[in-house]
């Protein structure tokens, strides 16, 4: 098939496109840079199914038209977003424009060539967990920060896309996704952000009291997910979340990690108003649907991650 992936140099986009080759798909990748790297996708330089990567902005509608009356794509990928809490919060326009605006002119596109859209959310859409049955689609959301704002009102006008022209459109919610490619610094995850300062031998700093928990899925697990929503239609019109159906407070993930307490300091938090105090995902819509559950455990997962950093270009 002909696909196009937004986003696809960044640290999720990396793993969709190895997905995507590896199937053998013909792939056209999009992205600004912006967070993703050019580096990220190295390996596949010269790979038969990489047929184009476009340095370009999805609000760039000039360039949208001329890409999707080029090629007849039959799936977006749309991953392309504003993604750091804490910059929607210190701007908030840019996080808009970006997840909200410049999924619209996605969404336009895929309708007049009748492209079928995946669209990226977020788990940080939700309210905080209540119990240990987890987090179904149809838990209560709450948009405690401008970024999830901004991805409730793009998974609206995807939607919105299925129900008044029929065009088949999925929106996806994977929870806390962690692994190899990801940053290891302010913009990074708290996993990669904890193993870079172990193996520099620097404290972990972790804001507010720690025990908060998240849902923690390992990246090949979360590409897979995403791949295989757009391969069927049993989730067209649908919400789907992702995630490894376990939680960890950061306090035990932060001990789990690095090993020794004494590294392990607590800092005033800088947006607890945007704290979601609880994360555990219910996936069993995923393993019905898609036939999709995590294979990767946390354990795993951070030792796969840790192997990756220490040799990697970011330490």
């Amino acid at each position: 098939m002909n696909i196009l992936l937004t986003g696809g140099a960044g640290f999720i986009g990396r793993w969709v496109t190895k997905r995507l080759l590896d199937d053998g798909q013909s792939l056209t990748i999009l992205d600004d840079l912006s967070n993703g790297r050019k580096e990220n996708l190295d390996e596949f330089a010269g790979h038969p199914g990489l047929k184009r990567f476009i340095e370009g902005d999805i609000k760039n509608e000039a360039l949208l038209t001329e890409l999707f009356n080029e090629t007849a794509f039959d799936i977006c990928y749309h991953l392309g977003a504003s993604i750091n809490v804490q910059d929607s919060i210190d701007d908030p326009r840019t996080t808009f424009n970006n997840d909200t605006i410049g999924t619209f002119y996605v969404m336009e596109q895929c309708r007049k060539h009748n492209t079928k859209v995946v669209f990226m959310s977020t788990c940080m859409v939700y309210d905080r967990c209540t119990d240990e049955t987890g987090i179904t689609e149809l838990h209560p959301i709450k948009p405690a920060s401008p970024y999830a704002g901004a991805k409730i009102a793009a998974e609206n006008m995807v939607l919105s896309y299925y129900y008044a022209y029929g065009l088949p459109t999925v929106v996806i919610r994977p929870f806390n996704t962690y692994g190899p490619f990801q940053k290891t610094g302010g913009e990074g995850g708290v996993v990669a952000i904890f193993i870079k300062n172990k193996l520099a031998g620097l404290d972990v700093n972790i804001y507010g009291e720690g025990t908060q928990t998240r849902d923690l899925l390992y990246v090949e697990d979360c590409a897979r997910f995403v791949v295989e929503a757009g391969f069927t239609d049993k989730v067209d019109g649908q919400i789907v979340n992702a995630g490894l159906g376990r939680d960890i407070s950061v306090n035990d993930l932060a001990k789990l990690i690095i090993g020794d307490e004494s590294r392990i300091k607590h800092v005033e938090h800088i947006h607890p108003q945007s704290e979601i105090q609880k994360l555990l995902c219910n996936y069993s819509k995923a393993k019905e649907l898609l036939g999709w559950e995590p294979k990767v455990t946390l354990e795993e997962g951070i030792a796969l991650t840790e192997k990756w950093i220490k040799t990697s270009y970011l330490m």
